[in-house]
């Protein structure tokens, strides 16, 4: 019996949503980059902006694709389940279910975007 197939990629950032929250995410990523708790958030974007890189795959890619803050996350997919993710993480979303595609370790041990990006077309062509 074969997977069921990949309706959407869910990307979850570990950072709460909010101009608020985005500002100080943004100094936090200058002032103590070795202390920034979301490894997505660095391999996404810079300071402030997407990164050009990451924002090429995302268009190109032919599975789309979700992104959401923690917070978000909780609050549209709160279940009795949520205990046992961490973040960032990226979740498989089929028709039935949703799974971990790539979790907060691998994520954490990714070396840049480029690497996130062939972590992601590998995983997709299995």
């Amino acid at each position: 019996m074969g997977r069921d197939p990949i309706q959407k990629l869910l990307f979850v950032y570990n950072a709460d949503s909010g101009l608020g929250n985005g500002l100080i995410d943004a100094a936090h990523k200058v002032l103590s980059p070795h202390t920034y708790e979301c490894r997505l958030c660095e391999l996404t974007h810079g300071t402030l902006l997407e990164k050009p890189e990451w924002k090429r795959f995302r268009k190109k890619s032919v599975v789309p694709m979700e992104f959401l803050h923690k917070d978000e996350f909780r609050k549209a997919y709160a279940s009795k389940f949520m205990p046992a993710l961490t973040f960032p993480i990226v979740l498989e979303v089929t028709d039935y279910e949703m799974n971990i595609f790539l979790g907060t370790r691998e994520l954490n041990a990714l070396a840049g975007t480029e690497d996130l990006v062939r972590e992601i077309e590998v995983r997709l062509q299995l």
